[in-house]
Order: structure tokens, then sequence, then C-alpha cells
């Protein structure tokens, strides 16, 4: 595995940031690509990453999806391994151990639109432009699309986008619930340093359980998703960060998290 098509950056505040760096393609996603963002993935976690930025090169995409001339010829067989790729990276995302964030600047089309859904917040810049458009290339959304973004958009939403294909801005994006945040083009880039900034100044193993208990809400009954939050609350207690948040609050001081 090369990274050639990446960029991969953990900062002194723990913020790790994977950069799809192909942007004369769009950053559309190779199996190469797949293959170094799960690489960088395996190697945030282990570096204790406290927060994750999934971004794209240049001014005009984000990921513009996965790449057609790679897929066109493809067989049955072929196209499974490549799905299960897809669904590998995009499970590593969303099941990192601490916040993700994509930052969507530019188009975010197909499997771009797939690994932004893994991710825990998702911020646009104003001209951002995304959608599920397999629909035209005669296939579906096959790395999550279709399971991530009705639990995100509702189902109805999730059906017009994926049965057309359509293409929406940031702002209707973000009306319909697939984004969190929208930010003036000028100012994107500072606000996702600065929310991701925000994020690593928090408790680590607390954002940890959050993550863990908020994911389990989607994956069984209530009665499940209760115990676990249960579990996770409970094994907070005696940590360093609970006792300093805490102390803090009481001593009318800011917390000194791990």
């Amino acid at each position: 595995m090369t990274r050639d098509t990446i960029d991969f950056d953990v900062d002194d505040r723990g913020v790790a940031t994977i950069t799809v760096d192909r942007p004369e393609q769009l950053n559309a996603l190779t199996v190469e690509t797949l293959e170094a963002i799960e690489g960088a993935l395996d190697e945030a976690a282990d570096r204790d990453a406290r927060v994750l930025v999934i971004a794209g090169a240049g001014d005009d995409a984000f990921v513009a999806g996965a790449d057609i001339s790679y897929m066109v010829d493809m067989s049955t067989p072929e196209a499974q391994a490549y799905a299960e790729l897809g669904h590998r990276v995009a499970e590593a995302i969303e099941t990192f151990p601490a916040p993700t964030i994509a930052a969507v600047d530019g188009y975010a089309f197909g499997g771009g639109c797939e690994l932004a859904l893994a991710c825990d917040l998702r911020v646009a810049a104003e001209s951002a432009v995304l959608g599920q458009t397999e629909i035209d290339l005669g296939i579906i959304p096959g790395w999550g699309g279709t399971q991530r973004l009705p639990a995100l958009v509702g189902d109805e939403v999730a059906r017009r986008l994926i049965f057309l294909g359509e293409r929406i801005d940031a702002a209707e994006a973000a009306e319909v619930g697939f984004v969190g945040e929208v930010v003036a083009d000028a100012e994107f880039d500072d606000r996702i340093d600065e929310l991701a900034g925000e994020l690593a100044a928090k408790p680590a193993t607390a954002l940890r359980a959050a993550k863990e208990a908020l994911n389990a809400a989607g994956e069984g009954s209530a009665s499940t998703g209760l115990a676990l939050e249960r579990r996770a609350w409970a094994g907070l207690f005696g940590t360093h960060d609970q006792r300093e948040g805490m102390e803090a609050f009481l001593e009318k001081r800011e917390p000194e998290f791990e």
C-alpha cells in the first residue's frame, strides 16, 4: 500500500486529517486510495487521535465519487470485492474511536457522500453540492448510502435523493439534515480547524463512550442501547477526566483533561 493519493497528518492537538489528494480527478476514489485511507485510519487510531477530519484536496471537490473508469468493466465478483472495500472504509470511519468530521468543500457525489455519511459530523462550504448520484450510472449506492442516508434525512427524502439522483446545494442539504452546518467558503478552513480544536479539547474517554452509545442507538432495540449507555456512563466514574471535569465545575475553573 502506498499513500500517493492521500495526505495524512496528526497535529499537536491530536487532530488527525486525511485528505484525498487527487484534485485533477475531483478526488475520485480508486482501490489504491481506499486502501490508503484504511491504512491511515489504523495509524490515526494507533496514535490516539482525539479527532479525525476527512477532507478533499483542491477547491472543486470533497470526493466526487468512486472512479468510474475503474468500475465500468468490472465483473460481479470484482464489484463485490470493491463494495466490501468501500464498506470496510466507511465502517472504520463510523467506528473510529474519536469524533469524525467530514469537511465537505465542493462536490460530494456517490461514494464521496457515503464517506461523509459515515462521519459523526458534516460541515459543508456554501458552494458544496451533494448527491447520491449512482442511479444515473445504472447502479445504486454501494458503500452504505442506502442504510445511513435514511437514518439521517428520513425515509422519503432518502428515496427521492437515491431514486432521482438529485444534486442538492449546501443550504438544502442542511435543511433536510444531510449536513449539520454550512459555512461561507472564505471561512471554511478556519471553521473546520476551530471545530476540530473544540472537540480535541474535550475529554477523549467520555467522547469515545458517547460515540459508542450513540452508534448503538441504530443497531438494536432501545433497551439494548439504554443498557449500553448505563454501563458506559458508570464506567467513566473514577477516570481522571470525570474527576477533573466535576472538580473544575465546583471550583469554577476551566478543566484540564488528559
